[in-house]
Parts: structure tokens; C-alpha cells; sequence
């Protein structure tokens, strides 16, 4: 795909960071209400498992092929290992320091991590050196942390 071509899609991912800024103060709504929060985890991972289910099963093709999933890598399983800790600390976080100052922290510690793995092309993707553009876009991030977080 072109850059150009390409632009259809800023609107469903940008409605995607909208959800996942909702379901942070959500998940710690469900943290309150249940007071433990490794079972407000399972809850919410728990509705979103049969979805998943049925999604799969609709959807079934394409399958993997054995030569696909032999050459996968050890750690291509882990992500969701990896989503789940993310929810975990908005569970456990947001309430304290508000929704806003755990955005500002997780979404540049995101993009930063995500241009160094770009620029040294880590699992799997395709490298994309840090430029001085992408420099100073990180040194502002960092910058709008620090202006959310000082109040």
C-alpha cells in the first residue's frame, strides 16, 4: 500500500486509540467494583474469550500451515501475555493517577520503545532508522509527559 492509500485507515485506528482510552477507566471501574483486581482481570478477559471464539470459528480460513507455525518465533504467542499486563496496570494504576497521566506514560513509552524497534527492525518488522525528525518527535513526547504529569 501507498502512503496515500493508506489514509482510509487513520480513522479506524485512531478509533481504536479512542477504545483504548476508554478501557482503561473502564477496567478500573471494574477493579473498584469488584475490589480484587486479578479477578476484575479475569472478568474482563473472560467476555472477551467467547467473542473471540465465535470470531474464529466464522472466520476460520485461512489456517496455518505446520511449516508456519514451526517457524514462528518462541516469542510470537507472548503478546497477549504481554496485553494482559498492560491491562493489569491500568487496573491497578488509573484510579491513583488518573487516566490522562496513565495515557501520557504508556503512550510514549509505547512509541519510543516502537521507534527503537524500528530503527534496529526487532521482532520481525522491517527496520526504519531513527531520523532527526523522529528524534525530536520522542524529545516532545517526553516534553507533553512531563507538561500532563506536572499538574
Amino acid at each position: 500500500m501507498t502512503p496515500t492509500s493508506m489514509l482510509w485507515l487513520f480513522p479506524l485506528i485512531a478509533a481504536g486509540g479512542v477504545l483504548q482510552a476508554m478501557g482503561g477507566p473502564m477496567n478500573n471501574a471494574l477493579r473498584v467494583s469488584l475490589v480484587n483486581p486479578w479477578l476484575a482481570t479475569l472478568v474482563s478477559f473472560g467476555l472477551i474469550v467467547p467473542i473471540f471464539l465465535v470470531i474464529a470459528a466464522v472466520f476460520v480460513r485461512p489456517l496455518p500451515t505446520v511449516a508456519g507455525i514451526a517457524g514462528m518465533p518462541w516469542w510470537a504467542p507472548l503478546g497477549g501475555i504481554i496485553g494482559s499486563l498492560a491491562v493489569v496496570c491500568g487496573l491497578l494504576f488509573i484510579g491513583t493517577i488518573g487516566a490522562g497521566t496513565y495515557a501520557a506514560l504508556t503512550v510514549s513509552a509505547n512509541l519510543i520503545t516502537s521507534v527503537v524497534i524500528d530503527h534496529y527492525g526487532w521482532l520481525g518488522v522491517s527496520a526504519h532508522p531513527i531520523t532527526p525528525t523522529r528524534a525530536i518527535g520522542a524529545v516532545a513526547l517526553v516534553t507533553g509527559v512531563i507538561l500532563i504529569t506536572s499538574s
